[in-house]
């Protein structure tokens, strides 16, 4: 049974590359403003649910709810633009793109929504103070450390006031101090906008910074707390 108040949630979702069961019968749910971490080993199949939960990937069985909507009855375009405009993403290696600077990756996600140059940038400005890292607006990727690079797409995935924000091993590529300071901002930022994360990770420092834990094994989910 979802628990009330549940912004996103799944059930019983079955997902396989060939022979291999990435998912078996895995559930989920997440209320607006909570942090999740999934956790589990390599290959336990917590990316797959990320990448299900997110509509990038169609599970083969169950069900994903966002909003009191399915997912499997949104066409491709509609996920499309949830994934826009409702939905932020932060990766391993922040994914930043080259050619343009900090302010420019902060604001492209409202570029391709329409929005207007000044404004867009004018946002970004905002986010990246809220990170920390306001001087390193007009510097390109190539050109920040690390630590630094990962709060800027941070800053990218907030801009557009998502409900979602979806964190795939944000810390991977830091070192411990870096990752910890990135967890802090992420986190802060998301609750005091009341913005959901959805955390994968395996290490459990930064699993520590989240309200619930659900544990991926074998393709089979378990929130620890409701053991």
């Amino acid at each position: 049974m979802t628990p009330a108040g549940t912004l996103l949630s799944a059930t019983g979702l079955r997902k396989a590359y060939g022979p291999t069961n990435a998912l078996d019968g895995a559930d989920f749910s997440i209320h607006p403003g909570e942090v999740v971490a999934v956790m589990g080993p390599s290959g336990s199949g917590k990316s797959t649910l990320l990448h299900c939960l997110a509509g990038i990937v169609t599970p083969d069985a169950g069900t994903i709810t966002y909003a009191g909507r399915e997912l499997s009855a949104m066409n491709d375009a509609e996920r499309s633009a949830l994934r826009r405009t409702e939905f932020g993403f932060v990766f391993q290696f922040g994914r930043l793109v080259p050619e343009l600077t900090c302010v420019e990756n902060v604001a492209l996600p409202l570029r391709l929504t329409g929005v207007r140059r000044k404004e867009a940038e004018r946002s970004a400005l905002h986010r990246l103070q809220q990170l920390q890292v306001e001087d390193l607006a007009r510097k390109r990727p190539g050109e920040v450390s690390g630590g630094q690079g990962q709060r800027v797409a941070i800053a990218r995935a907030l801009v557009t006031a998502p409900r979602v924000i979806f964190a795939d091993e944000p810390t991977g590529a830091l070192d411990s101090l870096s990752g910890e300071l990135v967890m802090q901002l992420l986190t802060e930022a998301a609750r005091s906008a009341n913005t959901a994360v959805v955390l994968v990770t395996h290490e459990t420092r930064v699993a520590a910074y989240s309200d619930r834990e659900i544990v991926v094994r074998d393709g089979r989910s378990r929130d620890m707390e409701r053991i």
